[in-house]
């Protein structure tokens, strides 16, 4: 009988082990997203498996770095090896700048083909703030502005950079409009992008990261530094993409309310009131990989432009208030025309509801509202 019932239990267990192991192998095969050193926006068509990837003109098309986004388990290959394909880099300048990978299930049983794409593009001189990109599984709001090209001139796309990755950490939010960084009706066209100081709750406390700014840039964030205390946090945000022009001024439509209580490392202070920060910048970079960050970007000697809105402009206002910020030689640099139209010079534009967000002072409840900015350059 205990033989018996040994011999029971052992098939059970054996069956239960065989289909917790069937579940483990996921079905799904997809790209759900795809990054890079050069892209600024990838469109997924996933019905028509198509990707279209923006990078900046200047691009090295014959060693394209991306990184896709793929279901637990599954892998992606391209069809035909290239020469200069190795890792996660991979060989465009052939056949009209297009080639075809197949993405493989954690279970073997599904190999889509999907087409991508690498469209070289431009930043944008205009932003609306009008279009969200839809991401798969993204609980926040991800801002991009996309114009096509036209007979005088190649696509123009930018993917708006934010901190709501690390606030997702946070578990503070429940709904993607409880994020610092979201877009939001009521803007002084149509609908603008919203900038709040957040309060980052027990986890925020744990690691010393009281408050979280809502911020808006050009550039990347990397969420695995976020974590690694305020050198790690500043770090974090890098700034900047390729730019083509000589920038002049800087101009849009703010509206600003500063929160009720100032704090620094969590604790209040007194006779402090918060303030709201915009401000560009143009830097040398002769390396496509070099990036200013948030310990550096106004004070590196990379520096050849800065606009920014001073103290006393930065006012609180529940009416669309213009600002126009002239772009300030830095350094007593200037820009050097061969380096600029071989992508040598980045352009970064930041946003923040708190001026010292980034190190974890100001006031929760402090909202910036931003639209229509304009990036003025000179005629080429």
């Amino acid at each position: 009988m205990k033989i018996k019932t040994l011999t029971s239990c052992f098939f059970l267990a054996f069956a239960i082990s065989s289909c917790i192991q069937d579940e483990a192998l996921n079905s799904e095969a997809a790209i759900d997203g795809c990054t890079g050193a050069d892209v600024q926006l990838a469109n997924i068509n996933a019905n028509e498996k198509i990707v279209d990837v923006y990078v900046h003109k200047g691009a090295d098309l014959a060693k394209q770095e991306l990184k896709f986004t793929l279901p637990e388990g599954a892998t992606i290959k391209p069809n035909n090896s290239r020469d200069g394909d190795t890792g996660n880099f991979y060989n465009f300048s052939e056949a009209g700048n297009s080639r075809s990978f197949t993405v493989t299930s954690e279970n073997g049983e599904f190999k889509p083909t999907y087409t991508i794409n690498i469209k070289p593009t431009e930043l944008p001189t205009v932003y609306h703030f009008e279009d969200l990109l839809i991401a798969e599984n993204t609980p926040y709001h991800i801002l991009y502005e996309f114009a096509p090209s036209t007979s005088q001139g190649i696509s123009k796309v930018l993917q708006w950079s934010s901190g709501n990755p690390g606030f997702a950490l946070t578990g503070m939010a429940k709904s993607p409009t409880d994020y610092p960084t979201v877009q939001v009706e009521g803007g002084f066209n149509k609908k603008c992008v919203k900038l709040e100081t957040k309060d980052t709750g027990s986890f925020g406390a744990m690691v010393k990261m009281y408050i979280a700014a809502g911020n808006l840039f050009i550039g990347n964030f990397d969420v695995s530094k976020a974590l690694a205390g305020q050198e790690g946090a500043l770090k974090a945000t890098t700034f900047g993409f390729q730019f083509y022009k000589h920038p002049k001024t800087l101009k849009g439509y703010y509206k600003y309310k500063a929160g009720p209580v100032y704090t620094e490392n969590g604790q209040p202070q007194s006779g402090l009131k918060d303030r709201f920060d915009i401000y560009a910048i143009m830097y040398e970079a002769d390396d496509n990989s070099f990036m200013l960050d948030g310990t550096n970007a106004k004070t590196s000697d990379k520096l050849v432009y800065l606009a920014q809105i001073k103290a006393d402009e930065a006012l609180e206002t529940d009416q669309w208030t213009k600002f126009s910020l002239p772009f300030e030689r830095q350094n007593n640099k200037s820009i050097d025309e061969q380096k600029l139209q071989n992508g040598k010079y980045k352009l970064g534009i930041i946003f923040s509801s708190s001026v010292e967000g980034d190190h974890f002072k100001g006031a929760v409840g402090s909202t910036l509202y931003i639209d229509e900015v304009e990036l003025v350059c000179e005629e080429n």
